[in-house]
C-alpha cells in the first residue's frame, strides 16, 4: 500500500531521535532522496514481502504483527515519534534475504519519513562504516553462535538419549542372558530327571499319563493368573503343606514356582493319581523343571520383545526410514519420545497419557516434532527435579477447532511471571549454569511456528505448568529449505 506524498522538512526529521545528530547537509540529503508519506488507517506493508523501504514515524499510531499459524498476532503498538521499522537490515545486502519480518498497519492517519532500502544501505555504509562493520559482525556472529550452540544442544540431547536408551536396553538384555544361562541348567537337570524316570519299572501307560500332565502343565503356565502378593503367599503355604504331606523334600522351594505357573492342589492331586507313590517325588521334580523352563522361556520372550520395542521406538523417534514430510500420528511420536526418555524421567515421576485417539493424522515433519516433544519433556522433568524429584507429567491430546492440541503438564516449580515473556528467547534459560543453553524452547518455537504454521504457548504457576502446542489439521504449503 502506498501513502500520499507530502512535503519533507529537514528540520522536522532532524527532531527525531534517530537523526538528531546528523548535520544539515545530511538531513538535506535524506529529504532529497527520501520522502514523507501520509497513510490512512490500514496496512502499510505485509510480512514476507520484499523489503523495499525503511519507515520512521513522524506522527500517528502504528501496530506491528507477526504471522503465527494462520493468524496475525499483535506484537507492539505505539504512538512514539521516531519509531522505525521495515528494511532495517538493508545494509547487509544480498547476504540475507531482504523481506519484511513483520506486518505494519496504522490505526489513524499517520505520517512516515520513507527511505528506499537501497538508499538506506548506501547512506549507512557511507556515513557509518565502522558501525556497519560492527552490526554485520554482531548479526552474523550471533547467527553462527546460535547455529553452533544449536548443534551442540542437539549433540547433548543425542548423548542423553543414547545413554538412556543404552540403560533401557541393558536391563532386558541382561535379563535374557541370565534366563538363558538358567534355562540351560534346568534343561540339563530335566534330561537327567527323565533318564531317572525312564530307568524305573514304569509301564508305558503311566509314562504316557505323565507326559500328558507335563504338556497340560506347560499350557497352564501360559495362562497363569496374576496374583496379588497376599494371594500368592497364601497359595504357597497351601502347596507347601501338600508337598510336605506327600513326603517331598524342599517343598517350600518348589511351591513358589508352582504358584507362579498357576498350579494348585487340585492339579497336584491329579498328578498324584496318575503315578505311583514311589514315583511321585520324581514326577513332581520333573514337572518343576518343566514349569521353570516355561517361565524362563517367557522371561526370554518378554526381554527380547522389550528390546524389539525399544529398537522400534528408536526408529520411530529418529524417523530414519521415513520421509521428512508426511502424515503422522502424533500419538506414535509422543509414545516413542516418552520411551526414549524413560531413563531420564525415572521411576519417581508418574507419566499420565490422556490421548484422544479419534484425532486424525496431521501433515508434519515427524523428526522435528519429536525434537519439540523432547525439549518440552526435558524441561518438565527438570522442573519436577527442582521440586524434589517427584511429580506427575501429563501428556494430553485434543481437538481445538481446526487444530490439534498437544499439552504437556507438569507439577514442578513453575516459571516465574517475570520470565514467561522471555522463555522463547534464544539463550535465555531458567536452569542452573551448565544445565541448559537456552535454545531448546527457541528451537521448539521455530519448528512449531515457522515450520508447521502452528503456535506454542505456556501457562504456569507453582505445581501446574502447561505447555500447549497447537498444530494445523490440514496441510499448508510446504516450507522451502
Amino acid at each position: 500500500m502506498s501513502g500520499r506524498a507530502v512535503p519533507c522538512s529537514p528540520q522536522e526529521i532532524g527532531s527525531l531521535f534517530l537523526f538528531e545528530k546528523l548535520t544539515p547537509e545530511q538531513l538535506g540529503r535524506l529529504c532529497a532522496e527520501g520522502r514523507v508519506e501520509r497513510y490512512e488507517p490500514g496496512p502499510v506493508y505485509t510480512e514476507g514481502d520484499p523489503a523495499t523501504c525503511f519507515y520512521v514515524m513522524l506522527d500517528g499510531t502504528v501496530v506491528l504483527y507477526r504471522r503465527v499459524g494462520g493468524d496475525d498476532v499483535e506484537v507492539t503498538r505505539t504512538s512514539q515519534r521516531g519509531v522505525y521499522a521495515g528494511s532495517m537490515q538493508a545494509y547487509l545486502g544480498d547476504r540475507v534475504r531482504q523481506v519484511y519480518n513483520n506486518s505494519m498497519r496504522v490505526t489513524e492517519p499517520t505520517r512516515f519519513f520513507v527511505l528506499p532500502a537501497d538508499t538506506f544501505a548506501e547512506i549507512m555504509q557511507e556515513w557509518f562504516p565502522m558501525a556497519v562493520h560492527l552490526l554485520e559482525g554482531l548479526f552474523f556472529g550471533s547467527k553462527n553462535t546460535q547455529r553452533a550452540i544449536g548443534q551442540r544442544e542437539r549433540l547433548l540431547a543425542l548423548g542423553s538419549l543414547s545413554a538412556g536408551l543404552t540403560h533401557e536396553l541393558n536391563n532386558p538384555a541382561a535379563a535374557a542372558v541370565r534366563a538363558t544361562a538358567t534355562l540351560r541348567e534346568r534343561v540339563g537337570k530335566m534330561r537327567h530327571k527323565l533318564a531317572v524316570i525312564a530307568q524305573g519299572s514304569y509301564s508305558p501307560e503311566v509314562m504316557a499319563r505323565l507326559i500328558d500332565i507335563q504338556e497340560r502343565t506347560a499350557e497352564r503356565v501360559a495362562k497363569a493368573p496374576v496374583l496379588s502378593p497376599l494371594e500368592a503367599s497364601d497359595r504357597e503355604d497351601v502347596l507347601t503343606d501338600w508337598l510336605d504331606d506327600q513326603g517331598i523334600a524342599d517343598g517350600w522351594r518348589i511351591a513358589p514356582t508352582f504358584v507362579q505357573a498357576g498350579l494348585d492342589v487340585d492339579w497336584l492331586d491329579q498328578v498324584a493319581a496318575a503315578v505311583d507313590e514311589e514315583m511321585l517325588p520324581s514326577a513332581i521334580g520333573w514337572l518343576n523343571y518343566t514349569v521353570e523352563t516355561e517361565l524362563l522361556m517367557d522371561e526370554i520372550n518378554d526381554s527380547t520383545t522389550r528390546i524389539s520395542h525399544l529398537v522400534d521406538a528408536a526408529k520411530q523417534y529418529s524417523q530414519l526410514d521415513r520421509a521428512p514430510f508426511q502424515n503422522a500420528d502424533v500419538h506414535e511420536l509422543l509414545d516413542s519420545t516418552l520411551l526414549m526418555l524413560s531413563g531420564k524421567i525415572g521411576p519417581r515421576i508418574k507419566v499420565v497419557k490422556e490421548y484422544d485417539r479419534t484425532l486424525p493424522n496431521i501433515p508434519a515433519y515427524p523428526a522435528e516434532l519429536n525434537q519439540v516433544w523432547t525439549n518440552l519433556i526435558d524441561n518438565a522433568v527438570s522442573a519436577m527435579n527442582s521440586a524434589g524429584g517427584e511429580g506427575t507429567l501429563t501428556v494430553r491430546t485434543a481437538r481445538d477447532h481446526d487444530r490439534l492440541l498437544v499439552e504437556f503438564r507438569d507439577t514442578g516449580v513453575g516459571i516465574p511471571a517475570e520470565d514467561r515473556g522471555r522463555i522463547f528467547d534464544p539463550f535465555f534459560t531458567t536452569k542452573p549454569v551448565g544445565e541448559g543453553t537456552g535454545l531448546g524452547l527457541d528451537i521448539s518455537w521455530r519448528i512449531v511456528v515457522n515450520k508447521h504454521h502452528g503456535s506454542i504457548q505456556v501457562e504456569s504457576e507453582p505445581g501446574d505448568t502447561r505447555f500447549q502446542v497447537l498444530l494445523p489439521l490440514t496441510a499448508a504449503e510446504e516450507e522451502s529449505a
